[in-house]
């Protein structure tokens, strides 16, 4: 038997890049997987991919800033396996710029995708964990459940350009400690991963200005190769981490051996600080 056999996971942004391998790395450890992503396409190849290794998997696609969207995703869950043990926040996206070209739309959109959709989503489980852990406490039964929720070193020091991004990976780990004291008596284990510089397509070197389109929004993606050897001399491991290493960072607060964890930052960055 692998380590989480029998649970249930959900994941945000599960469609590319680190959620894609966070939803992997919780199939190949026995995880019943509920998977989001923005885009129905993305979340469904990797809903596939997981069904293809023997795994069990939904895709709720939709965006988690949507109204309404926190608590269906947590009901298509519960219909879909009966139960919630691991929940993690990972949807996301940076839109920078400096403070004052930065419009209250671009502040407001980066603080509701990081910080006010986990909280929507984290409410929206309380009272079904609530119901599970009276019920498993009358039967004299210890069973953890986790959240681990995704910040940045830009939330821990702060970060030219992303005033938005950076007040909204703060605020993340206010809610993740938070949390830790309101649900320890539930037996949930909430903590937190700061990433550093992950390979993904956001961070990727690009000589030309490349963008995407969220939620009708043209946001950058991409860094200029100077820029990148910046951030890459920074690292004391001396490179960006994967989307493996990063899904691995995650893994350890969903594993058993993490039990006895809660309200902790885990800054995974090759060794950077701030």
């Amino acid at each position: 038997m692998t380590k989480l056999t029998g649970k249930v996971a959900y994941v945000t942004g599960a469609g590319r890049g680190i959620g894609r391998a966070i939803a992997l790395k919780l199939a190949g450890e026995g995880a019943r997987l509920v998977l989001n992503d923005l885009d129905a396409e993305p979340v469904e190849a990797v809903r596939a991919e997981i069904l293809a290794l023997g795994g069990e998997a939904i895709a709720v696609p939709g965006s988690v800033t949507a109204e309404g969207f926190a608590q269906s995703f947590i009901d298509h869950g519960i219909a879909a396996f009966d139960g919630i043990d691991i929940i993690v926040n990972n949807a996301g996206y940076t839109w920078d710029s400096l403070i004052g070209k930065m419009s209250d739309a671009q502040f407001d959109a980066i603080l509701d995708v990081h910080l006010k959709a986990p909280f929507q989503i984290l409410r929206a489980a309380a009272e079904p964990i609530r119901i599970r852990a009276a019920q498993e406490a009358a039967e004299g039964r210890e069973v953890f459940r986790k959240v681990v929720n995704i910040s940045s070193i830009a939330g821990t020091g702060g970060n030219m350009g992303q005033a938005n991004y950076a007040s909204a990976k703060a605020g993340i780990i206010g809610l993740t400690k938070t949390l830790s004291k309101e649900w320890g008596r539930f037996k949930v284990n909430v903590n937190c991963v700061a990433f550093g510089l992950i390979e993904t397509r956001m961070t990727a070197a690009s000589e030309t200005k490349a963008s995407i389109t969220v939620e009708g929004n043209q946001v950058a993606i991409g860094l200029p190769p100077k820029v990148l050897d910046g951030f890459r001399s920074l690292i004391p491991l001396g490179r960006a981490g994967t989307p493996q290493e990063a899904a691995d960072g995650v893994y350890l607060f969903c594993a058993p051996e993490s039990n006895y964890v809660s309200g902790q930052v885990l800054v995974v960055g090759g060794g950077i600080s701030f």
